[in-house]
């Protein structure tokens, strides 16, 4: 059982940067597979960006080289920094953990709210 809170989302012009957080509460990030997760009106959910229990990271293509996740373990917060945003970065963004073991680049596509943990997300939004 862990809860997770996301902060940080706000609203920027395009190729400014935000860093996200997600504090978990509960239990340790590092038992589980966390991702960010993404979601926009009229597009698909997208899994941005991962970090498996080892502290590996996988990032889906659409965001490789623009944004780091990362952990820091002794606060229990998973942090998104999210630089050169453009506004096909507006969504709103969750942080989501799962104990199911897999990697990184996994997760991207099978973490789900209907079964992994999920927070109520934080808004961003970026503009031309």
């Amino acid at each position: 059982q862990v809860r997770l809170v996301e902060s940080g989302g706000g609203s920027v012009h395009a190729g400014g940067s935000l860093t996200l957080a997600c504090a978990a509460y509960g239990n340790p990030l590092t038992s589980y597979v966390t991702a960010w997760f993404r979601q926009a009106p009229g597009k698909e959910r997208e899994g941005v960006a991962a970090i498996d229990v080892d502290g590996v990271s996988g990032y889906a293509d659409s965001v490789k080289g623009r944004f780091a996740v990362s952990r820091d373990t002794a606060k229990n917060i998973l942090y998104l920094t999210m630089n050169n945003l453009t506004p096909d970065d507006t969504a709103m963004y969750h942080c989501a953990a799962d104990s199911r073991r897999m990697p990184a680049a996994k997760a991207l596509s099978v973490l789900h709210p209907a079964i992994s943990y999920w927070g109520e997300g934080t808004q961003v939004t970026v503009s031309s």
